[in-house]
């Protein structure tokens, strides 16, 4: 496995990443064994970087990773925490709480949930808009001399949060929605990520599977699936992204790979200073991804790939509407 390292202060990872929202039910019911065999084979592979939120079904992923990082080395994998986001006892969300006092509240749980005594990297899930980002990073470096943070991350937001923050405290990385469908990132914030020195860790790469190759125009999102309330989606806006997918399966039919490995390694060809985050709740997932990180794309494969899938193609907001203006930017 590549490695690659966050920004000019962060962590050295390995050249992809694992996101573990979905074994906690984001898109359907998960297989816990399953998820926690998953979480084995990465590290077996050398997936160094496992990112996770306080949030993700309350409790469960960093209860479900504390368990499949049992009697593992510490330093052998980094944690890359979220935390601030409000939830209720149903779906519902009920904003963000980035208030120092609930930073040191939110660390304590996520420290005990996943029996570690630090975390590797700590970033608020989204900005809350009644409280200076100035504040909730000052939380975070006061965590770090403390010892029980090592990395200041940031979660979806835009160039001038990101230099505010910065302003405080070196941030390693932001986190962000990058794929061959999400391109906003590319106006203003990764240039200004690049003259700072801070990494990008890509989650979304597969477009939350629509842009994966396995995902069809009839297939219906089951029970507590993100996808069943996905813009992007819904009918209309799928058969028009899926022809998009199709003409990315035949320039990764030419070159010998997956549709998935084409539009991974896509976002990986972008920079060395990004890491892409894969969801793989699955082995079978996760061995098909992982080849991604050796494939070799040249000037003609990008030239193919941005004129199978333009920048701007995907129909639809990558949010429901209510979620969008919580974004750092757009789509």
């Amino acid at each position: 496995m590549q490695t690659r390292t966050l920004g000019s202060t962060g962590p050295t990872v390995s050249a992809l990443g694992l996101g573990a929202m979905g074994m906690s039910g984001a898109y359907g019911a998960a297989d816990r064994a399953e998820s926690i065999a998953t979480v084995h084979a990465a590290l077996a592979a050398g997936v160094t970087l496992i990112d996770t939120a306080d949030f993700y079904a309350m409790g469960h992923n960093e209860l479900l990773l504390s368990e499949a990082l049992r009697s593992r080395d510490r330093d052998s994998y980094v944690l890359s925490v979220k935390f601030g986001a409000l939830r209720g006892p149903g779906p519902e969300f009920h904003g963000n709480d980035g208030r120092p006092e609930a930073v040191r509240n939110f660390v304590a749980y996520s420290l005990t949930r996943l029996g570690t005594d630090h975390l590797d990297i700590y970033r608020p899930s989204r900005l809350d808009p009644a409280v200076p980002i100035e504040d909730t990073v000052g939380a975070i470096k006061e965590l770090i001399d403390a010892g029980y943070v090592r990395h200041v991350g940031l979660s979806e937001v835009d160039a001038e949060t990101i230099r505010r923050a910065h302003a405080v405290h070196p941030i390693a990385d932001l986190q962000i929605e990058y794929s061959l469908i999400s391109r906003a990132v590319e106006a203003e914030v990764l240039p200004t990520l690049r003259e700072l020195g801070i990494g990008l860790t890509a989650y979304g790469v597969l477009g939350r599977g629509l842009i994966s190759g396995h995902w069809s125009a009839g297939r219906t999102a089951g029970p507590g699936d993100f996808r069943a309330f996905s813009p992007r989606f819904s009918a209309g806006n799928v058969e028009h992204n899926l022809a998009y997918v199709e003409a990315l399966r035949r320039v990764a039919e030419a070159k010998g790979c997956t549709v998935a490995q084409l539009a991974i390694a896509w976002v990986a060809a972008q920079g060395e200073d990004i890491v892409p985050l894969v969801g793989a709740r699955t082995r079978e997932r996760l061995a098909e991804a992982l080849p991604a990180t050796e494939l070799a794309l040249t000037a003609d494969d990008l030239a193919e790939i941005e004129k199978a899938v333009p920048a701007g193609a995907a129909r639809g907001d990558r949010y429901p509407s209510a979620f969008m203006s919580g974004l750092g930017v757009g789509n």
